[in-house]
C-alpha cells in the first residue's frame, strides 16, 4: 500500500450515479449489516476445480483477537529498520490492542481506527503468517476477501485509507526492495469515495516501468450498494495458465483491471512475481494517497468506523476454474465473433454483465486513450476488408468517439474505424460496420479509441472482420 498519488481520477462507473445514489439513500439499513450478520458465517465452497490453501472466517467470541497461527501484527509506525510512516506518510501508530483490531462475534474483523484526547491516531495492521501464495506451474491462485469499508462518508472520512493488499515474501525482513518483489493492492479506498482502487507496485521508484510511485492501477465504483454501505467481495486472480501471464482485480466478480506479464519487460516480471506473496489487511490514517483526493486528517475526520472483514479466502487451480482465458497465440479466427472481453492485455477498460443477445460479459467504460489487444488473429490468405464491432453507448450529447483497428503496434497506423455517440443507453446495442485496408495472415489486433473530450464514450460487446 505504498503512495498511489498519481493513479488517474477518471470516474470510469460515471453511468451508475444513479445505483450510488440509490446505495447512498441506504445508508442507514446497511450499517446495520454488521450486527445482523449470522454468527460463524463461513466463507463460499470453492468452486469447481479450485481448492482451498487458506481461510480465516473469524470466528471467535467478541473482543477477541486474530488467531496468531494465522496472523501476526504489524505495530508501531514502521517496520524495524524500515521506511518511516510505513512508507505512505500515514499518521497513525499501529497496535495489537483488541480497541483496534478484534472479532465481533457475528463472524467478522474490525478494524477500528481511534483518536485520543490528545488528538493521537491509532489503528490495526495485520498480515498473514504465510509467505508462500503464489499460482503452480501452469494454474492459478485466487485471493479474496468480503469486506465492508468504513461507513463513513464526506468530510468525516477525510484521511481513512482501509486496504487488503499484498507485498512479496522477499521484503518481510528486509523492508528496504520495495518495489521490486512486487506488491499487489486488491482493494484500497480513500475519503469514503465510492470508488475501490486496485493496483500493482513493481521495477524502481521513482519511475521505472511500473511508473511508480503509482504503480499500475485502475479503479471503479461499487457495483449495487456503495463500498462504505454495504459487504462487496475483493479478489485477486494471478493467472498462470494464460501466456502472457495475467493478474486480474474483481469486485463482486466483475474484472475491472488487469495487468500482463507483457506490460513491462521479463526481469521486472520475475522479480515481482518469482516468489510467494503475505495478505495484509490495514486501516491508514491519511498519508500520500488520500491527500491526492483532498487532504487528510483533520478536525474533521471521525474516529471509530471500522473496516469489517467476513473472511479472506485463498484459492489454486491446476489449470482449470473461472475466470476469462484468452485463446492461444494464433488461434483467433478473424471471421468469427471474437468477444471484447477476451483481450490479452488492455488499458482502462473494464468488463462488466451485458443484457445484450446471448448474455456473458461486454467491455465497458471507455474513453480516449483507452486499447485493448487481441493476439494472433488468423485472416488467412484471402483479404479481409470490412470490420464490425457490437456496440452500446449512453453518453451525453455531444460526446463521441471513434473506435480503430491498428495492427501488431499501438503506435501504427488504424487501418479503419467508425465513429460512434449515443446509442440510447450503454445497453443499447448495435452492430456497426467500417470499411478496412485489405489485410491477410496472422496479426496481433488492437482495439484503440480516440475521442476529443475524456468522458466515456462507449461499450464493446464483440467484434470481427469479413471479406
Amino acid at each position: 500500500m505504498k503512495d498511489t498519488s498519481g493513479i488517474p481520477t477518471r470516474h470510469r462507473p460515471l453511468r451508475r450515479a444513479l445505483v450510488a445514489v440509490l446505495g447512498t439513500m441506504g445508508l442507514a439499513v446497511a450499517a446495520a449489516t454488521v450486527a445482523t450478520l449470522p454468527a460463524n458465517a463461513n466463507a463460499p465452497t470453492p468452486p469447481a476445480g479450485w481448492s482451498q490453501v487458506f481461510l480465516d472466517d473469524f470466528n471467535g467470541a467478541a473482543g477477541s483477537g486474530v488467531n496468531t497461527a494465522d496472523w501476526q501484527y504489524d505495530t508501531g509506525t514502521s517496520y524495524p529498520g524500515g521506511p518511516a510512516n510505513w512508507g505512505t506518510g500515514e499518521v497513525e501508530t499501529m497496535t495489537s490492542s483488541t480497541g483496534n483490531v478484534s472479532l465481533d462475534g457475528n463472524g467478522n474483523l474490525l478494524i477500528t481506527p481511534r483518536r485520543d484526547a490528545a488528538g493521537h491516531w491509532t489503528s490495526g495492521r495485520i498480515e498473514t503468517t504465510r509467505t508462500d501464495f503464489q499460482p503452480p506451474a501452469g494454474g492459478k491462485l485466487r485471493v479474496e476477501a468480503r469486506l465492508q469499508m468504513p461507513n463513513v462518508t464526506g468530510t468525516a472520512a477525510e484521511g481513512y485509507w482501509p486496504a487488503f493488499w499484498m507485498l512479496g515474501a522477499p521484503y518481510r525482513g528486509n523492508y528496504q526492495n520495495w518495489p521490486g518483489v512486487g506488491e499487489l493492492d486488491i482493494m484500497e479506498n480513500v475519503q469514503g469515495l465510492n470508488k475501490v482502487w486496485a493496483t500493482m507496485h513493481c521495477g524502481t521508484s521513482p519511475g521505472g516501468p511500473c511508473n511508480e510511485t503509482t504503480g499500475i492501477g485502475n479503479s471503479t465504483a461499487c457495483p449495487g450498494t456503495t463500498c462504505q454501505s454495504g459487504f462487496h467481495t475483493y479478489a485477486m486472480e494471478w493467472d498462470r495458465s494464460v501466456s502472457p501471464e495475467a493478474i486480474r482485480f474483481y469486485v463482486d466478480g466483475v474484472n475491472y483491471h488487469t495487468v500482463t506479464a507483457n506490460q513491462v519487460d521479463a526481469t521486472t516480471w520475475a522479480n515481482a512475481t518469482s516468489h510467494g506473496f503475505f495478505a495484509i489487511l490495514n486501516v491508514a490514517m491519511g498519508g500520500g494517497f488520500p491527500d491526492a483526493f483532498g487532504g487528510g486528517l483533520d478536525g474533521d475526520t471521525q474516529p471509530g468506523h471500522p473496516m469489517v472483514v467476513d473472511y479472506v479466502q485463498v484459492l489454486q487451480s491446476t489449470g482449470g476454474g473461472s475466470g476469462t482465458t484468452p485463446p492461444p497465440s494464433g488461434n483467433r479466427d478473424a471471421y468469427g465473433t471474437i468477444q471484447a472481453e477476451s483481450y490479452d492485455s488492455q488499458s482502462g477498460v473494464a468488463t462488466e454483465s451485458t443484457t445484450d443477445t446471448g448474455g456473458g460479459q461486454d467491455m465497458g467504460w471507455i474513453a480516449n486513450g483507452d486499447w485493448a489487444l487481441y493476439k494472433g488473429v488468423n485472416f488467412g490468405s484471402s483479404a479481409a476488408t470490412q470490420f464490425h464491432a457490437r456496440v452500446a453507448s449512453g453518453a451525453a450529447s455531444g460526446v463521441s468517439g471513434l473506435v480503430e483497428v491498428r495492427l501488431d503496434s499501438r503506435s501504427n497506423a488504424p487501418i479503419g474505424s467508425f465513429a460512434v455517440a449515443d446509442t440510447g443507453g450503454w445497453q443499447s446495442w448495435r452492430t456497426v460496420p467500417a470499411n478496412i485496408a485489405s489485410v491477410t495472415g496472422t496479426h496481433d489486433v488492437y482495439l484503440t479509441f480516440t475521442s476529443g473530450q475524456p468522458n466515456d464514450f462507449v461499450n464493446v460487446n464483440w467484434f470481427g472482420f469479413g471479406h
